[in-house]
This record gives C-alpha cells, structure tokens and sequence, in this order.
C-alpha cells in the first residue's frame, strides 16, 4: 500500500497541504472555474499572488465555496506573495491587506516573499532604473509583524537561493517556513532541497511539470524519456509521474491548469508510488532551470548576472 503524502509538516506546526493549485498565468476568466473545479476534486491549497492579477476572482469564488459549504475557510490552505514593489517595511503591511481585501480573507495560511529582488514602488516593468538595493532583512521584519499579528499564519520566501535563504536564516527571529522554488524532474534543487530539509524549511516547487504552458519557455520536462518510461511501466501520465516523484522527495507540488479534466489527474497521485528502483534513474535527468530571472538582472542592478542571482545554482 502506498503512503499516500497529502500533507507535510511546517516549522509552525500547521500541515501544507502535498498538492496545490498554481494559478500563475491563469487568465481572469478561466481561474475563477479552475479553483472552483479544484477544490470540489478535493484540493486543499491554493497558490496565489497579487503579481498574477487574479485574486479578486479568486476571492469571489472562494466566498462562493465557503458561503455554499462546499468547504469551509479552516480546511483550506491559500498561499500569497509579496510582490517586488512592496519590499519597503510601511509598505508590506499594505500590500497584504490588499491581497486580503481581493481574496475576502480574514488571514493567509502563508505569505511568501516572491522574489529576493526590490522594485520602484509604482513600476510595471523591470527597467533597469526601476530596480533597487535589496534589503532582505528590513522586510523580513515587516513580514514577521504579519505574522505576529495572525493575519500570515505562516511567513516564507520564494525564488531563494542556498545562500540567500541561508543569509536570511542568520538575521530572522521567525524562520522561514517555506522556500518556494521551480522544481520538477529536470530541476530537482539537490542542493537546496538538502539545506531545506537541514534547517527545517519546506521547499515548495512550482511549475512542478516544467511549465508546458508558458509560451516564452522551451520545456520538454514531460517528454524526458526516463520519466515516459516510468509512466508507461506504472500505468500513469507523465505529469503524475512528475508530481509523484516530487512528494516522494518530500516537497508540495503546485500544478496549474485552468482544464478541470487536468485538474483531476494532477490529483490522482496518492494512491501509488514509484518503487525505489525506478525513483533513483530520476538522477539520470539531464538539468537545466527554466524561469531564470533575466528581468532582474543588469550591470546597473543589484544582480550583475545570473550567478549572482542564483549564487551560482543555474
């Protein structure tokens, strides 16, 4: 019998649920339907942020679900992000409430930083005059009000490197719960998901299918042969096979899709397991990060390159 991971633990006590719903690159419209679908499949964690520019929908259907008791506010985990432009401590407070006011919630179950990278309060794009010194630890404190308050139940960061999450750690009176980062089987985060597990931060992986929906990047995560092998062995998909693999390695997996026949295969992942053998050929996958960052780096801006970006995990 397969144990099934539907939860993992955080540093807080509270349970993430193993699966949740991304909803970057949802389009208004379709994301609304796609929570909905999602939660009535049996998801429990939704992934949100307010750069996405859909949590009003999201909200409206949310109160929809809690108002028909579909499910109730409790037995949900919503996640949002602090986005580049908010870094400024006065300005963090703000920008939750306003995520709070869109989701029509009393509280996050988790609020991440999303990006170790400071924006101009006000710019929509990342010009290299809009991108400012960062300083991490100033809205780390900010962050940890929010979470004294009650209004974040949990606090983390997203886009950390090894060393930057690590940087962080030394100064944080409240530690990260969570470091959410691209992960799936042909970026498997070895050496963070090891520093993760060390310090008692949970590593989260978005784009846990490689991201096949994004039209700016080239990803055949899905059509990696080891992992098409596995699948057809298993009688799985290759997406399950992907989210399986990342429970299996201890990590929440937030697939998105806006199809609901989609949504519901991403959650049959539970009642199965790759068998060991086949689980160490995964260490065979050739690796290569998808969402680099590019944006954010110039010779003007704090981050010269990619490396320093990434402090060298590229």
């Amino acid at each position: 019998m397969a144990e099934e991971i539907r939860f993992f633990e955080l540093n807080t006590g509270a349970k993430i649920p193993s699966v949740g719903l991304g909803t970057w690159q949802s389009d208004p419209g379709l994301v609304g339907n796609a929570v909905e679908a999602a939660v009535k499949i049996g998801y429990r964690h939704i992934d949100c942020a307010q750069i996405y520019g859909n949590e009003k929908e999201i909200g409206l259907v949310l109160k929809k679900l809690f108002d028909d008791g579909v499910v109730k506010r409790e037995e949900i985990f919503i996640t949002s992000k602090l986005w580049c432009t908010y870094h400024d401590p006065q300005d963090v407070p703000d920008a939750l409430n306003r995520t709070l006011q869109d989701l029509q919630l009393d509280y996050l179950d988790l609020y991440l930083i999303h990006w170790p990278v400071s924006l101009k309060k006000g710019s929509t794009d990342f010009k290299p005059e809009n991108i400012l010194p960062t300083d991490i630890p100033s809205t780390w404190k900010a962050m940890e009000a929010l979470f004294d308050s009650g209004k974040a139940r949990a606090i983390g960061v997203s886009n950390f490197s090894t060393k930057k999450l690590a940087d962080l750690l030394e100064v944080a009176r409240v530690p990260p719960a969570v470091n959410q980062v691209e992960c799936h089987p042909s970026w498997q985060q070895t050496v963070l998901r090891d520093f993760c597990k060390s310090k008692g931060v949970h590593l989260s992986g978005y784009s846990p299918l490689g991201s096949p929906g994004t039209t700016w990047l080239t990803s055949d995560v899905l059509k990696n042969p080891i992992l098409g092998a596995v699948a057809e062995k298993l009688g799985k998909t290759p997406a399950q096979v992907a989210l399986r693999w990342g429970l299996q390695k201890g990590q929440s997996v937030l697939p998105k899709s806006t199809h609901e026949d989609r949504i519901k295969q991403n959650f049959d992942v539970f009642s199965w397991s790759i068998p060991e053998d086949m689980l160490s050929k995964f260490s065979e996958i050739e690796q290569g990060r998808l969402v680099r960052g590019m944006s954010f780096v110039h010779e003007t801006s704090p981050y010269k390159s990619l490396e320093q970006l990434w402090d060298g995990e590229i």
